[in-house]
């Protein structure tokens, strides 16, 4: 009876343990776009019709309006040289971007690319994105800040774990109906995640794109921006010094 009750119990165990593991998403290729292979990407957005991208680098980093289906960098402005840039996101007619190490931000007209303002915060700058309501910031870290978009203060802090783990390295992040997704540094995945909870429920597995871009894989042409159109739902990817950035569509788990 004692043997039986133990294999029910792992049993059910193991069945639990399925359920919670976190779901792994492929993908497919819809369509391919030129992208400056010179963009150290750090932070990307698509809203009406134009493509916003940040870049990194000392002496490097700029902001860009940047046209889809070209490539073309149409407008840009650059980032003095003391600071590295980082994320991106856009709030109403502003711009909101950061830097990484400086614990600076800079406000931009969201049109003409203008500086407006700075702010300051602690700690890393890495990624931003926005809900329309609020904005979302990485650091590196397993947490991601919820940020007033107006005082640009922390309201809320989200710890994003996987199957209980904290996931840490959280890099570029976009709003995609409703969850937060994540590029991974120095992996190719990006996570999905609960805004609410911070759980990762589900990873976007894009093995191989890197070398569909014609890069080889390493340190700093790692997968890197994801940009979303809401009007007509498709999801872009590119990476660090990619000449390429693609329309993706994504594949469901096996099993489901």
């Amino acid at each position: 009876m004692l043997i039986k009750t133990s294999f029910a119990a792992l049993a059910l165990a193991i069945a639990t343990l399925a359920q919670a593991a976190v779901p792994v998403y492929g993908y497919t290729v819809k369509q391919t776009f030129p992208h400056d292979p010179q963009a150290f990407t750090e932070g990307l957005f698509y809203q009406d019709g134009v493509m916003y991208e940040s870049t990194g680098l000392n002496g490097r980093s700029s902001i860009r309006k940047v046209e889809l289906e070209t490539g073309k960098v149409v407008l840009s402005r650059e980032i003095p040289s003391m600071y590295f840039g980082e994320g991106i996101a856009p709030f109403g007619k502003r711009l909101i971007s950061l830097t990484w190490q400086n614990q600076v931000g800079f406000i931009f007209d969201l049109e003409t690319l203008q500086p407006q303002s700075r702010f300051g915060y602690e700690g890393e700058g890495w990624a931003l994105t926005s809900d329309g309501e609020r904005l979302y910031m990485s650091d590196g870290t397993a947490y991601i800040r919820v940020l007033d978009p107006e005082t640009l203060k922390v309201t809320r802090r989200i710890r994003v774990t996987a199957d209980g783990a904290p996931v840490t390295q959280i890099n570029e992040l976009e709003w995609v109906e409703g969850q937060i997704y994540a590029n991974i540094w120095q992996t190719d995945r990006i996570a999905r995640i609960d805004p609410f909870s911070g759980r990762v429920l589900g990873w976007i597995d894009l093995t191989g794109l890197d070398k569909l871009s014609g890069v080889a894989p390493g340190t700093d042409n790692v997968l890197n921006g994801i940009a979303y159109d809401k009007a007509k739902k498709r999801l872009f990817v590119t990476g660090k010094m990619w000449p390429k950035l693609f329309h993706i569509e994504l594949k469901q788990p096996a099993g489901r």
